[in-house]
């Protein structure tokens, strides 16, 4: 079964907002860039808008594409669509009881992702 995912790389000044998967989901423990399942008639676009006003209670008022990422987990396959948001409403925080935080850019490396998003992790330290 594949699963189509949104995630947001939100941007401000020189940091990126990740956030701490917890423990009970998929790939429980790791950080993450928010976003969520697109449902199936929902645009990626349309999704990352819901799931990130959902999870991090913000609007998005400007996003751009970044890159799509297929992985397959063994027990579960995902395709990831990333986007940079540059704009948006309110102040990122986990509204869903999840860590989060803003963390520079040039330290994403000490962090642990999934799989999955690491291509992008490596791809934000280069630019």
């Amino acid at each position: 079964m594949l699963v189509r995912v949104a995630a947001g790389i939100i941007l401000r000044d020189d940091s990126v907002f990740i956030a701490l998967r917890k423990s009970n989901q998929h790939q429980g423990g790791l950080w993450e860039f928010p976003g969520g399942k697109c449902e199936s008639t929902e645009s990626p676009e349309s999704a990352l808008s819901r799931e990130l006003k959902e999870e991090c209670g913000i609007v998005v008022t400007e996003s751009s594409f970044f890159k799509a990422i297929a992985h397959d987990y063994g027990d579960k396959q995902v395709e990831l669509c990333f986007y940079k948001v540059t704009k948006f409403d309110g102040e990122p925080m986990g509204s869903e009881g999840q860590q989060a935080s803003w963390v520079p850019i040039s330290d994403l490396s000490s962090y642990d992702f999934p799989e999955a998003n690491k291509e992008i992790v490596a791809d934000l330290l280069l630019s």
